[in-house]
C-alpha cells in the first residue's frame, strides 16, 4: 500500500511539474527570424506591420507598419521616419525601436512572442494584451 502511495505522489508531482511549465511559460523557447520577415496584418484590423530583413546596424533590422484604417499606407511613410523601426529578436523577445521623423528618443519596446510561424505570429505586449497577426501573402 505505501508503494502505491508513493508512486502517486510522485506521479503527481511530475504532473504539477509539468502543469507548472506551461503555465508560467518556457524562457527557452526560440523562434525563427526567417518566418518572421514579410508583410503581417493583425487579425480583425486594417493594421500591417512588414519586418524587412535590411540590416539597421549590427544588432537590428528595419521595419514598418501602417494602418489603412486610418488611411496610413506604405507609401504615405518616410523612409526611416515615423511608422519605421529597428528591430531584433532573441529567443521569445521582440524588441522594437520605432523611429521619428524628427530624430526623437529611441525608446525600445519588447513583446514576448507565444507564437511565430510561416503564417501566424501572436505575442503580449507589456500589459499583457495579446496581439496576433496573420502574414500576408501578397505585400503591398
Amino acid at each position: 500500500m505505501k508503494n502505491k502511495l508513493f508512486i502517486l505522489v510522485a506521479l503527481c508531482a511530475v504532473v504539477v511539474a509539468f502543469s507548472a511549465c506551461s503555465l508560467f511559460g518556457n524562457k527557452d523557447v526560440t523562434f525563427s527570424e526567417s518566418d518572421l520577415i514579410g508583410t503581417w496584418q493583425e487579425n480583425g484590423t486594417e493594421a500591417f506591420v512588414r519586418f524587412l530583413s535590411e540590416r539597421a546596424d549590427s544588432e537590428y533590422k528595419y521595419g514598418y507598419e501602417w494602418d489603412e484604417a486610418d488611411e496610413v499606407f506604405p507609401e504615405d511613410l518616410v523612409k526611416y521616419g515615423n511608422g519605421w523601426f529597428k528591430w531584433k529578436l532573441v529567443k521569445a523577445d521582440l524588441t522594437e525601436i520605432h523611429l521619428m521623423d524628427n530624430g526623437g528618443a529611441e525608446i525600445p519596446k519588447v513583446y514576448t512572442v507565444t507564437k511565430l510561424t510561416d503564417t501566424e505570429l501572436q505575442y503580449k505586449d507589456d500589459y499583457k494584451v495579446t496581439h496576433t497577426f496573420s502574414k500576408v501573402v501578397s505585400p503591398k
